[in-house]
């Protein structure tokens, strides 16, 4: 597949700290991807350099293969950003006619649909609206736009769980019918798991992992049983965390186990669970590098 973006080996400081080091990047065309870390991790650092919004004290981003100079955005792209600091006395449909002058591919009858979907009241003012219901109108943007490239920061902030699930479902279905290349920051990675196709990880500005989500869901174990049985059979393996309790031991480990290494695991009389997404993440963002 063609690549759309890429970072490479960028880093942000902010006095001695690094928001960003030495990180990489590649989206591909037509891919959900799913950008995870917990708060200060440095995701919407990342969204605000590709969009132009911040500038990188080195590294390099490329768009379509052409190099990104200082402050551009890239073509056809739209960034939801977590705070849209939308004009507070513009009413919503009007907020919805500014924005749908910089998207060339912007999709009238799909924004009108989305206000109903959600129940939004286009002449409401934005500066009546609740904090998730100014995400639910940044969503429609970033959905409408039917830009190349999309990017969402923490685009479920402030939404209840039905308005989450709606939220996904409208993505996944205009998905569908209209690929694209889109990047969901969160730091949810149970919800995210159905959504996104591949995920980076991101902890302290550095990427932790890169990977296809069904592989992630086929490789994250929990491993139970004696202490030295744990211990051969993790052996060369990449363990994320381990616990002990009596003379029992258990470890995360992230790695596809084959039939030689469950047949082992009963040898050793070693338990195999499938470790929950949301477990894998706090252990390898904990494991840190």
């Amino acid at each position: 597949m063609d690549i759309v973006l890429s970072c490479d080996k960028l880093n942000k400081k902010y006095g001695r700290t690094y928001a960003l080091r030495d990180l990489d990047i590649k989206l591909e065309e037509n891919v959900i991807y799913g950008l995870l870390g917990r708060n200060g991790a440095g995701k919407t650092t990342l969204l605000n350099v590709i969009a132009g919004g911040l500038f990188a004290n080195d590294g390099t981003i490329e768009v379509r293969g052409q190099k990104l100079s200082k402050g551009a955005l890239p073509e056809d792209c739209c960034f939801v950003r977590e705070n849209n600091k939308l004009f507070g006395g513009a009413r919503l449909i009007e907020i919805l006619q500014f924005a749908s002058n910089f998207y060339p591919d912007w999709d009238w009858p799909f924004a009108h649909k989305l206000i109903q979907t959600f129940g939004l009241n286009p002449n409401q003012k934005i500066k009546q609206l609740s904090r998730g219901t100014e995400s639910l109108v940044g969503n429609i943007i970033g959905l409408s736009s039917r830009s190349a490239l999309t990017l969402f920061d923490e685009p479920i902030l402030g939404l209840d769980v039905v308005m989450r699930e709606r939220f996904y479902k409208e993505l996944l279905e205009d998905y569908a019918n209209h690929p694209r290349t889109i990047l969901l920051s969160t730091h949810l990675i149970d919800e995210i798991s159905p959504i996104a196709e591949r995920v980076y990880i991101i902890d302290k500005g550095s990427i932790l992992l890169h990977d296809e989500m069904n592989q992630i869901r086929m490789s994250a174990h929990l491993i139970r049983g004696n202490s030295d049985a744990v211990a051969t059979f993790t052996k060369g393996k990449r363990v994320l965390h381990t616990e002990s309790y009596g003379y029992g031991k258990l470890a995360a480990i992230y790695e596809k186990l084959n039939d030689e290494d469950r047949l082992q695991a009963r040898k050793l009389d070693i338990t195999i669970e499938n470790l929950t997404l949301q477990r894998f993440f706090s252990y390898l963002i904990e494991g840190g590098h």
